[in-house]
């Protein structure tokens, strides 16, 4: 029985998938291949590079006008700065994608030659000319993890590539694809040796192309679970079909990963019997958070990276983008971590990536929370939320200054306590949904516990700039006209100089929004 995987390269056989040469653009690749052009493919982890690297390596080899080698060069990031180590690596790891795939077992001897004749600066280049002489195929390179590799041993690589160049396709590979997250221009390579910073477009002036793998469309997310229904009978139902997409927006891993967690873990999914319908998507949305799956870990920890920082900040705030660079912007999109609106700006590339990131923030915070009695909670487990008012002022009081310094980011250290301390008080029995952008000049959350739903704006004032009272109520009357809402919080941060101790100038009064709406004021 074959089903939804998470842990790539797919195999036909054993997962459900779509055809991986249909997920690019193939007429293209192969006229650069047949220009003999070296390009380089990139995407965020756990897209499908891989997968296709070894379907286009298996349709030249099919095809026999070429002869395609896939190489994994992730071994050799442990070798770091040491090059010596760092190539040796590389040729051993080429020497035996050959003999797996072509049952060429020459090039070992031949890396040796190239050792002894050429050193450490020229082992990889020597290889490849022997190797392309005496093939009577032109080669194509296909390596992958390129970007894996760190300082010098990067540059040794893409020099020795660049070296032999001129000499293809007669003494050096026809084509060699480089594969990674990063596009080359992202490269930024700390030479020891140089004592400098090296671009990855200077050592390698020979990229014809980029190449982005890009995200599914909602049309194939509905072909690839549509693969399940056919073999299992298990429908997903419009509204679950509608809601992954939502969540995903198409990111291979999300689908996938939230495909089989409904379908193949949480019970329920597993009756083949009962359709999958949006509440099992739900769940399994909060399970894979909560669980820290891999993938969202790995999400999360970029954003200690002082070029992620400086654009998630803002954006968490709502303020606008200061001067980041250019590279920095489009670093943080080729990592799958953003992605440009149809209007342009920058946005959170996915719902769950949303989530995920703000929450990712609040986990010092949230770990720094005293134990705290749900006093928030009616006889019968609802939510009350004047209780939950009260309870929230006494532990700002009490704890909001301490727990301020366990963020990881100054400029929304507010925000990040106030949402560890409404996870915490959603604890399993409900929802924290977060909305914000750059330059919305707010944060919005929604708190969904049982029946109940609560709309809570944050605004901070700053230095140099008014009362941003009146433009709160304002923006949050339109918020809560969207959740079909009569009353809701508006809490603002001071975040002035001068201000006294922050247990000193908590204040809350009721306001009425300029539409008439319950509106409860705290002003922190």
């Amino acid at each position: 029985m074959r089903f939804f995987t998470t842990e790539g390269p797919v195999r036909a056989e054993d997962h459900y998938c779509l055809p991986p040469l249909e997920r690019w653009n193939l007429p293209q690749v192969l006229e650069l291949i047949e220009q003999k052009k070296y390009f380089l493919l990139h995407a965020p982890r756990q897209t499908g590079k891989t997968t296709c690297l070894l379907a286009l390596m298996a349709y030249l080899n099919q095809d026999g006008r070429y002869q395609a080698v896939y190489a994994n060069l992730e071994g050799a990031q442990t070798a770091r700065e040491d090059v010596a180590r760092g190539m040796r690596a590389i040729c051993g790891t080429i020497e035996a994608a050959a003999r797996l795939y072509l049952n060429d077992d020459r090039l070992h001897d031949w890396t040796e030659v190239a050792w002894q004749a050429r050193g450490i600066d020229g082992v990889l280049t020597g290889l490849l000319e022997t190797w392309s002489a005496r093939n009577p195929t032109p080669l194509v390179l296909l390596l992958d993890e390129v970007d894996a590799l760190i300082g010098d041993t990067l540059i040794a690589l893409l020099r020795q590539l660049r070296a032999g160049y001129a000499q293809r396709p007669d003494h050096f590979p026809h084509t060699v694809v480089l594969c990674g997250v990063r596009d080359l221009r992202d490269y930024r390579i700390h030479s020891s040796a140089e004592r400098a910073i090296i671009t990855g477009g200077s050592a390698f002036n020979i990229k014809a192309k980029s190449l982005r793998l890009g995200d599914f469309s909602q049309a194939e997310v509905e072909t690839l679970l549509g693969e399940h229904s056919a073999e299992t009978g298990q429908a997903f139902t419009p509204a679950a079909l509608e809601r992954i997409w939502a969540l995903t927006q198409g990111q291979p891993w999300l689908v996938n990963a939230l495909a089989y967690e409904s379908c193949f873990e949480i019970p329920a999914g597993r009756d083949r019997t009962r359709p999958i319908g949006v509440e099992l998507i739900d769940q399994a949305k909060e399970n894979l958070i909560l669980r820290r799956v891999t993938h969202l870990d790995q999400l999360a920890d970029k954003l200690r990276e002082e070029r992620v920082r400086r654009i998630i900040e803002p954006m968490l705030a709502g303020t606008a983008l200061e001067s980041v660079p250019e590279d920095d912007r489009q670093y943080l999109i080729d990592l799958g971590l953003l992605r440009r609106a149809n209007g342009g700006g920058l946005v959170v590339a996915n719902p769950i990536y949303r989530e995920v990131l703000p929450r990712a923030l609040a986990g010092g915070p949230q770990d720094s929370l005293p134990q705290i009695s749900p006093t928030w909670l009616n006889a019968d487990g609802s939510l009350n939320p004047d209780q939950l008012l009260s309870a929230f002022l006494a532990f700002w009081r009490r704890h909001g200054e301490p727990l301020l310094g366990s963020a990881p980011y100054h400029e929304i250290a507010p925000h990040l306590v106030l949402m560890a301390f409404l996870q915490r008080v959603v604890n399993g029995e409900g929802t924290l949904e977060r909305e914000y952008a750059i330059g919305r000049g707010r944060m919005d959350l929604c708190l969904r516990y049982r029946d109940l739903m609560l709309a809570i704006e944050l605004k901070v004032w700053r230095d140099g700039a008014p009362d941003p009272l009146s433009e709160g109520l304002e923006q949050l009357d339109g918020y809560l006209a969207g959740l079909g809402l009569d009353s809701g919080w508006l809490v603002i941060f001071d975040r002035r100089a001068g201000q006294p101790p922050l247990a000193e100038r908590i204040a809350e009064h009721e306001q009425r929004s300029p539409a008439g709406r319950r509106i409860r004021l705290l002003r922190l």
